[in-house]
């Protein structure tokens, strides 16, 4: 029934790599499925893809995807790259995106680079939000003069105690 190919291209182990050119090339199918990163995972390495991710797990390295979803159990510790992306867990790093939508379980250390942006009562950011123009090309294009420093979203502006040591 079934027979073993002497054909070394039919191989899995081709020792071919991808440019960076080639991959942002790549299209996902029009009816593909998100990749589902489940909570038990944890990637230690930069993951690259076209089409969409929903992230559950943990992700130590960079993240670049068309469409990403952290879940609330989701972690990247590395730079997150995405036309949209939804953060509903923990990202220690910048995330760069068309459209970046923070909800209120969100947890976030790093800048945010954004066209539009939409962050919900709750969630916690700490770093720059930079709002970016679309240039000529269809590409982002950063404007340094809306940059807005966020200290925190969830903190009173109370004063920290003062202590006297005699």
């Amino acid at each position: 029934m079934f027979k073993r190919s002497d054909n070394k291209a039919t191989t899995a182990n081709q020792d071919k790599t991808e440019k960076p050119e080639e991959i942002k090339a790549m299209k996902p199918p029009a009816n593909s499925v998100p990749s589902i990163i489940s909570s038990d995972v944890v990637i230690k390495g930069n993951l690259t893809t076209s089409g969409e991710i929903q992230l559950d797990g943990t992700i130590e390295g960079d993240l670049k995807s068309n469409s990403v979803t952290i879940g609330e159990h989701g972690t990247v510790k590395g730079k997150v790259t995405a036309d949209d992306a939804v953060v509903k867990g923990t990202v220690k790093g910048s995330i760069t995106g068309r459209n970046i939508r923070v909800e209120k379980s969100a947890k976030i250390t790093g800048d945010l680079c954004h066209q539009t942006l939409s962050i919900e009562a709750g969630a916690f950011i700490e770093g720059n939000l930079s709002h970016q123009n679309t240039n000529a090309a269809g590409n982002l294009a950063s404007s340094n003069n809306n940059t807005t420093k966020v200290v925190s979203a969830n903190t009173d502006n109370k004063e920290p105690e003062k202590k006297t040591i005699l």
